[in-house]
């Protein structure tokens, strides 16, 4: 090799490891679109959930209980500080992170976690104030009760609606009858006040066998959470066992019956129930047999892609992929697999407000990704 070739060799190399991430991209093709998917950062130990600042930074947290900053698609190396006391165990950990709709003048957001005492193990919920890389004026709004020693199904997705209400998802904690028990926190969704009280019109209010904070009960593990961007309803998907992987609309009052009835079995391959519907239960609005393992879900709204303008996207862990849904009237006309080949576990999936797409990779490597059109 003469000089002249060593040094254009040099430039190249160098020109390679100053290339910013995204500009790292595939290409894919869809039954509709043709896109790229940029990989905007990576070194991430296990990224849960991504939320956007209204200055374009974003926040990020790692299941082993670190909230990370991502400014100028750059991780920052230092952790966001002031996070509340939590433990990274079996399924839990830092878990999912939510702006306030006002988030820009009160710099209000919300954090979900595993807490350990001497009592066991539960789901807790968090309100905090950010600014300038910490966390201050941290206070528990909720903590689900009772507490219990296993390590699972803690749940954790949570969305705001209309009204400043938030709803929090709690699992089954792995003990199935628990779904069923209205005085017992676990497996169902919450709905409470900043404040942490119950929220005005809650169904269960007059009820005093039902614990005042509940929306719904009967879910087993969800995983995925989004406000429907015209009807301001709350969506959710959850985990089946050996299928039975739901999507439900959320409605109140509502039992979305397990483990009374399932498209599931037991991963012994042992029937939990012979029933997949009874009186008083609801059916999902989609379901999947064999299970996906869904996590993360976001309708898209934005205007590179007009094919899939209302669409819902959802990621899968156990067959990673990137599922998209194409839903008229309560009913999926569309699903389409994409990412197929990609590899990957989707932990998390956002519409960001540049228009895109935004998934996490749930990983010891975990990367930010985002969906653009390949033009």
């Amino acid at each position: 090799m003469n000089r002249l070739q060593a040094g254009v060799g040099a430039l190249v190399t160098a020109l390679m490891l100053n290339t910013p991430a995204t500009m790292a991209a595939t290409t894919y093709s869809s039954q509709d679109h043709t896109f790229r998917l940029e990989t905007v950062a990576e070194g991430l130990d296990h990224p849960w959930s991504l939320a956007f600042l209204p200055n374009g930074d974003k926040l990020i947290t790692e299941r082993a209980g670190r909230l990370r900053l991502l400014r100028d698609n750059t991780l920052v190396d230092a952790p966001i500080t002031g996070l509340p006391d939590l433990i990274s165990v079996g399924q839990g950990g830092l878990l999912d992170v939510v702006l306030h709709p006002d988030f820009s003048r009160n710099r209000l957001l919300v954090l979900s976690y595993a807490h350990q005492n001497s009592a066991g193990l539960t789901t807790r919920v968090a309100k905090a104030t950010y600014r300038d890389g910490a966390l201050s004026d941290v206070e528990v709004i909720f903590e689900a009760r009772p507490r219990s020693g296993t390590r699972r199904h803690f749940a954790g997705r949570m969305a705001f609606d209309q009204a400043g209400n938030l709803y929090i998802a709690v699992g089954d904690r792995g003990d199935k009858p628990r779904a069923q028990n209205t005085r017992d926190d676990a497996g169902g969704v919450h709905r409470i006040t900043l404040a942490g009280q119950p929220a005005p019109g809650n169904p269960f209010l007059d009820d005093d066998q039902v614990q005042d904070t509940f929306f719904t009960y009967g879910n087993r593990n969800i995983q995925g959470m989004t406000r429907h961007p015209e009807t301001g309803v709350i969506w959710s998907h959850e985990h089946g066992p050996r299928g039975g992987d739901e999507i439900n609309i959320l409605r109140p009052g509502t039992n979305y019956g397990w483990p009374t009835i399932t498209y599931g079995i037991d991963y012994s391959g042992v029937p939990i129930t012979d029933k997949t519907a009874l009186p008083g239960m609801a059916q999902p609005l989609h379901y999947w047999d064999p299970s996906i393992a869904p996590s993360g879900m976001a309708f898209y709204t934005g205007s590179d892609f007009p094919a899939w303008r209302g669409d819902l996207f959802v990621g899968a862990l156990k067959m990673r992929k990137l599922v998209r849904l194409k839903i008229i009237d309560e009913q999926v006309i569309v699903e389409e697999d994409l990412l197929t080949d990609f590899g990957k576990r989707i932990r998390d999936v956002r519409m960001g407000p540049d228009g895109h797409l935004w998934l996490l990779t749930d990983e010891s490597n975990g990367k930010v990704l985002r969906l653009v059109p390949a033009h």
